[in-house]
C-alpha cells in the first residue's frame, strides 16, 4: 500500500516537478509497450507503484489433496536417489547409470509438467519446484540431465505447440524414452540470440523447410533424437509486403536425416550430462513443425527460458541443503582449542549465513512458482532474479562449507569439491547471470518509461486527466522530500515491522534513484551498465526482502514449527540487504563512484589493448 497524500500547498511544486520529468528525451520515445495492466512486482518496482498482489500473502498454489500427490511422487524418488544413487559413479560414467534413467523414465521423471492424456504426470510449478529440489539435493548433473529434457527440450511443444504436435511428440518425449534437446547456442551466438546464422529456407513446393547450420553446447546433443532448433528464415510482412530475416523455432526429429553430432565435451563440471555440437545439413522440416508461427522463433525462445527458470531455484535450494548438512555435521564434531566448531562466532557466522541464503531462495523459487500456477502472466523479471539469486547463493553456501570443512572439504570423498564444479555452470546457462542483471534493469526502465509516456499524453488534456497528475506529481514530490512513501507494516507480523520499515524505506529510495537516472540520462541509460548493474542488484535485494517477509509472516499466522526460525532469517536478511541497496543506490548517484566507474573503464581498455596486465614485476622485469 502506497500513501500519496501529501498537502494542496505541495501540488504546484509537484505539477514543475512532473512537467520537467516529463520532458526527458526517454518519454519521447515513440516505440512505448502497450499499457496493458502488468502485475508484476519487479516491474511495477520501477515505476514506483508497488503492486503486493503477487507476494502478500505468500502464494498458497496447492490444496491438500495437491500437496499430497506431490509428496506422494517426491518421497519415493528422494528413497531411490538415497539408497540407489551414486553421484560420483555417474561422473565416473560420464553418464547416470542405465538403472537410474530405467527407473526414472517408468516414474515419470522425465514428464513431470506433461499432462495425463500425452502420457505425463501432470505436476503444477510448485511440483515441479519441489521434485527439482529432491533431484538437485542429491546430483546437479542429474538435475541437468532431467532439466535440460523437461524445462528446455520439449517445453515448447507444452507451451505453443498445436494439438497435432502434442499428440504427437508429448508422448514420444514421456513414455517413448525419446530425449528432446533445446538447440540455440551457436559458435557465433552465446547470449545474443537474436544473431543466429543457421538458416531454414523454405521450399519451391512449401511443403517443408531446408535447415543447414550447427548448435553449440547442447545438453543432450549426443543422445537426443528430438530437438527445438531456431533458425533464421525469411518472413513477407504482412503490412508491408516487405521479406525480413525472422528467427522461427522448428521440431525437427533427428530421423529427418542430417542431423549429427559431435563429440562429448570435455567439461569442468556437470560431467555425467551429454553436451555436443549438433550439425544439420540440408534437414527436411515439414512445415508442420514450425513451433510458434514462422518469424516467432525469438518469442518463442525466451519464453521457453522464462518459463523454466523458477526451476533452478528449486534445484539450487536442494543442492544447498546437503552443503550446510556436510558443514553442520562437521561443526557438530569436530573439536579445535577445545571447543567445538559450533561454538565459535565465525562458524555461527557462516552457517547463519547459508541458511538464511537457502530460505531465500527456497521463498523465491515458490513465489514463483506459486503465482504461475495461480494464473500469473508477469513472472519474467522475478524468474529471472530466482534464477540470478539461487545460482550465486549456492556458489557462496558450497564454498563456505568447503570453508568450515577445511582440508576436508577440499578431498573428494566429502563431495563438495564436485558440486563447486558442478554449480558454476549455473551462473552460465539459460541465461548468463552479467545478461539477466541487465534484462532486469532494462525491462524495469522501459516499463517506467512507458508510464512517463502516459503521463505526457495526460499533460495534453490536463482537465480530463487531473487525477492521474496529480497522483504521479504527488508521488514523486512525497518521495523527493520524503513524506508518505511505501508502507508494509499492514502485511507483516508484529515482529517483523522493523524489517518491513526497512524493506519500504529500501522501495522508495529505489524508486527515486530510478527517476533520477531517467532524468539524467534518458535513452542513454541503455549504455550505462554501470549503473544498470546496481540498480539490479538493489531489484534483486528488495525482492528477496519482501519474499522472506511474506513467507515468514505466514509461517507466524499459522504457527509453523519453524516459525520462530524463518523470523529470525527474515530479520537477519533484511538488515543486511538494506544495507546493500543503500550501498548500491549511493553508487549511481555519487560522483566519486560515477568517476569510478570511469576509471575502471580506462583500466580494462588498458589491459585489453595490452593483451593483458600492464603492470612488469616490482622488479620490473617481464616474465
Amino acid at each position: 500500500m502506497i500513501r500519496t497524500g501529501v498537502t494542496v500547498v505541495c501540488r504546484n511544486t509537484a505539477l514543475k516537478v512532473t512537467s520537467r520529468y516529463l520532458r526527458m528525451s526517454l518519454a519521447r520515445r515513440s516505440n512505448v509497450s502497450d499499457q496493458t495492466v502488468n502485475t508484476s512486482f519487479v516491474a511495477n518496482l520501477f515505476r514506483g507503484e508497488i503492486h503486493f498482489g503477487q507476494v502478500f500473502p505468500y502464494p498458497e498454489a496447492a490444496d491438500e489433496e495437491q500437496k499430497e500427490y506431490i509428496r506422494s511422487l517426491a518421497e519415493p524418488v528422494q528413497r531411490f536417489f538415497s539408497e540407489r544413487y551414486d553421484p560420483a559413479e555417474s561422473e565416473r560414467l560420464g553418464r547416470p547409470p542405465e538403472a537410474v534413467l530405467d527407473e526414472l523414465w517408468e516414474t515419470g521423471g522425465y514428464a513431470l509438467m506433461i499432462p495425463e492424456e500425452y502420457g505425463g504426470l501432470n505436476m503444477s510449478n510448485t511440483g515441479y519446484a519441489t521434485m527439482c529440489s529432491v533431484v538437485g539435493a542429491v546430483d546437479l548433473g542429474l538435475a541437468v540431465v532431467l532439466g535440460a529434457h523437461q524445462s528446455i527440450g520439449w517445453k515448447g511443444i507444452l507451451l505453443y505447440g498445436s494439438e497435432e504436435q502434442k499428440r504427437k511428440y508429448l508422448p514420444m518425449v514421456s513414455t517413448g524414452r525419446t530425449v528432446a534437446a533445446f538447440a540455440l547456442t551457436e559458435p557465433g551466438s552465446g547470449s545474443d540470440a537474436s544473431s543466429i546464422r543457421t538458416r531454414a529456407v523454405k521450399s519451391e513446393c512449401g511443403k517443408y523447410y531446408i535447415l543447414n547450420g550447427s548448435k553449440l553446447w547442447i545438453t543432450g546433443g549426443g543422445i537426443a533424437d528430438l530437438f527445438t532448433v531456431f533458425a533464421k528464415t525469411e518472413v513477407t510482412d504482412s503490412r508491408t509486403g516487405q521479406k525480413k530475416d525472422k528467427v522461427t523455432a522448428f521440431i525437427v526429429e533427428r530421423g529427418f536425416g542430417g542431423v549429427t553430432s559431435g563429440p562429448p565435451e570435455d567439461k569442468m563440471g556437470i560431467r555425467c550430462t551429454n553436451t555436443t555440437e549438433v550439425y544439420f545439413d540440408d534437414v527436411r522440416i515439414p512445415v508442420e513443425n514450425v513451433l510458434g508461427g514462422e518469424g516467432n522463433g525469438f518469442k518463442v525462445a525466451m519464453n521457453i527460458l522464462n518459463n523454466g527458470r523458477f526451476g533452478m531455484a528449486g534445484t539450487m535450494a536442494g543442492i544447498m541443503s546437503t552443503c550446510i548438512t556436510k558443514a553442520v555435521e562437521h561443526a557438530n564434531s569436530r573439536v579445535q582449542f577445545g571447543k567445538h566448531l559450533k561454538e565459535f562466532g565465525n562458524v555461527q557466522e557462516k552457517l547463519a549465513r547459508m541458511t538464511t541464503l537457502q530460505y531465500v531462495t527456497q521463498s523465491m523459487g515458490y513465489m514463483v512458482a506459486g503465482n504461475m500456477d495461480n494464473g500469473s502472466k508477469d513472472y519474467h523479471l522475478e524468474a529471472a532474479i530466482s534464477k540470478i539469486f539461487s545460482s550465486e547463493a549456492a556458489w557462496i553456501v558450497c564454498d563456505e562449507a568447503i570453508q568450515i570443512l577445511g582440508g576436508n572439504g577440499f578431498m573428494r570423498p566429502t563431495g563438495l569439491e564436485k558440486i563447486l564444479r558442478d554449480l558454476r555452470i549455473y551462473r552460465i546457462f539459460e541465461g548468463a547471470n552479467d545478461v539477466l542483471r541487465l534484462f532486469v534493469a532494462l525491462s524495469g526502465i522501459k516499463y517506467a518509461g512507458s508510464h512517463l509516456k502516459e503521463l505526457q499524453l495526460a499533460f495534453k488534456h490536463p482537465t480530463a486527466n487531473l487525477g492521474l497528475i496529480f497522483k504521479e506529481g504527488s508521488r514523486r514530490v512525497a518521495r523527493t522530500f520524503g513524506v508518505g512513501g511505501t508502507d508494509l507494516g499492514s502485511f507483516v507480523v508484529e515482529p517483523l515491522r522493523n524489517s518491513a520499515h526497512l524493506c519500504a524505506e529500501s522501495i522508495d529510495s529505489f524508486a527515486l534513484a530510478v527517476e533520477t537516472l531517467l532524468f539524467k540520462y534518458g535513452k542513454r541509460i541503455v549504455d550505462e551498465q554501470f549503473l544498470l548493474i546496481r540498480l539490479a542488484d538493489s531489484a534483486i535485494d528488495i525482492y528477496a526482502m519482501v519474499n522472506v517477509l511474506s513467507r515468514a509472516t505466514r509461517a507466524a499466522r499459522i504457527n509453523l514449527p519453524s516459525a520462530e526460525q524463518e523470523v529470525l532469517m527474515a530479520k537477519a536478511w533484511c538488515v543486511h540487504a538494506h544495507s546493500r541497496v543503500q550501498g548500491n543506490l549511493k553508487q549511481i548517484n555519487k560522483r566519486i563512484y560515477l568517476e569510478s566507474f570511469s576509471t575502471m573503464s580506462q583500466i580494462a581498455k588498458n589491459v585489453c589493448e595490452n593483451g593483458g596486465v600492464v603492470h612488469k614485476l616490482p622488479l620490473e622485469i617481464n616474465l
